[in-house]
Order: structure tokens, then C-alpha cells, then sequence
């Protein structure tokens, strides 16, 4: 299938397919046409996430605390997943690439980098569920687990699909994967909630921290307001 060129709608279509039936796109995925349009796609996609981290943080509706920090935080993270997403776009189609050398599939990089950069499509979801974290650490972990496994699932077909692996041993890799990642998930959990119990720190006690040294920041840039204002009264 020849290389139609990058456009945003097709994009959008893409994305849409790529979700909501990845053994039909990645059957017919373009494997050939250059690295801009991949890298353009994760570059989008990693704006997007980028708009979604910076939205919580303002709104103070994610794992970072409001104000100063909330905001310094979302301004980061807004940069940082443009460019993790075009960093990630490569890092990513080298392990699609091992991935697909492993099921005995195709082991060129463009095609792999392609189907990394499709894979992103989760990272503005991811994002847009990251207010998950705000409610409850555990329940956005959680919700962030689901949406990889459906990336695993997504690979699975790519890897069968465009990638011509075979069948049985990208259905077991796709388990092995699937349970690393449970795994990871369970003893994260289970380490965040023995050091709480050991030190008595907390997602609120963060945050009330937090919220007492931005208030003193504020005291002293208004005491240092008043002292200019002074100096300036005596200047006169």
C-alpha cells in the first residue's frame, strides 16, 4: 500500500482504526514512505498528551498538587511528552523490532517504527486518564495498566499482521507480556503501600507539605513587595 503523505484528518482516521480495529488497520499498514510521517504522528500525539497533563495540573485534578508546583509541574510535563513522544517513536520501534525478530517476523526498522508510532495512539488517552491518579493513586494505576494491556493487544495484531510473525509465538510473548506487566503493577502497589505504612507519608501529606511552603513563598514575595515599596518611599 503506497504512502499517502501526512495529513491531520487522515491521522484522525487512522487513530480511530488503529483503536477500534487493530487486526483490520495493521493488515494493511503502510510499511514504506520515509520516518518523517511516523515521527509526525508521535509528535502529535505527544502534544495532545501534553495538552491533557498540562489541563490536570492547572485544574489541580491529577497526582500533582495546585499552585506553584501544579503548575511548574503541568508546564513540564506539557514538554516533556513532545519530547518523549519523539524520542520515544524510535526507542519504541527498536523494541517492536526485537519484539518482531523474537516472533519471526519482519526485521526492518521502518516498519517496526511505524507500528510503534500507531501504538502511541494510547499516549493522549493515557493522558486524558491521568486524572485517574488525582482521585487514587492505586485506581489510576490501575486504569493505566488496562490501557497498556490494550497496547500489548494492539501489538499482538500488528506483530501478525504487518509484521508477519508468526502466530503462536506472538500470542505467547503477548502473555508473557501482559503478566510482567500485572506483575510490576501488583509489586509497585505493594512497595508504595509498605514504605507509607513504615515512614507515614502519604498522597495528602505531599500535598499538604507542598501547600505550606508555596504559602510561605507567598508570604515572603509579599513581604519583599513591601520592602521594595518602602525603599522606593524613601527614594522619593
Amino acid at each position: 500500500m503506497a504512502n499517502e503523505g501526512f495529513n491531520l484528518n487522515r491521522l484522525y482516521e487512522d487513530s480511530k482504526k488503529a483503536l477500534l480495529q487493530p487486526k483490520a488497520y495493521f493488515s494493511s499498514l503502510p510499511i514504506e514512505g520515509g520516518l518523517g510521517e511516523p515521527i509526525l504522528k508521535a509528535l502529535v500525539y505527544g502534544v495532545i498528551a501534553g495538552i491533557f497533563v498540562l489541563i490536570w495540573s492547572l485544574l489541580n485534578v491529577s497526582g500533582f498538587s495546585g499552585g506553584i508546583f501544579g503548575s511548574a509541574m503541568g508546564i513540564a510535563g506539557f514538554f516533556w511528552s513532545i519530547l518523549g513522544a519523539v524520542i520515544g517513536v524510535f526507542i519504541g520501534g527498536l523494541v517492536v523490532l526485537i519484539i518482531s525478530a523474537i516472533c519471526g517476523g519482519n526485521t526492518e526498522f521502518e516498519p517496526n517504527m511505524r507500528v510503534a508510532a500507531a501504538i502511541m495512539v494510547l499516549l493522549p488517552i493515557n493522558a486524558f486518564l491521568g486524572f485517574f491518579d488525582g482521585i487514587n493513586f492505586a485506581l489510576g494505576s490501575v486504569i493505566s495498566l488496562l490501557v497498556n494491556l490494550y497496547g500489548i493487544y494492539m501489538l499482538y495484531w500488528a506483530v501478525r499482521g504487518v509484521l508477519n510473525a508468526k502466530e503462536q509465538s506472538a500470542r505467547i510473548l503477548s502473555y508473557v507480556l501482559a503478566a510482567l506487566m500485572v506483575l510490576f503493577l501488583i509489586i509497585g502497589l505493594a512497595t508504595r503501600s509498605a514504605v507509607q505504612r513504615a515512614t507515614g507519608w502519604n498522597e495528602d501529606k505531599v500535598k499538604e507539605m507542598m501547600k505550606e511552603y508555596e504559602d510561605e513563598m507567598e508570604d515572603a514575595k509579599q513581604k519583599m513587595e513591601e520592602v521594595e515599596e518602602e525603599m522606593e518611599e524613601q527614594g522619593q
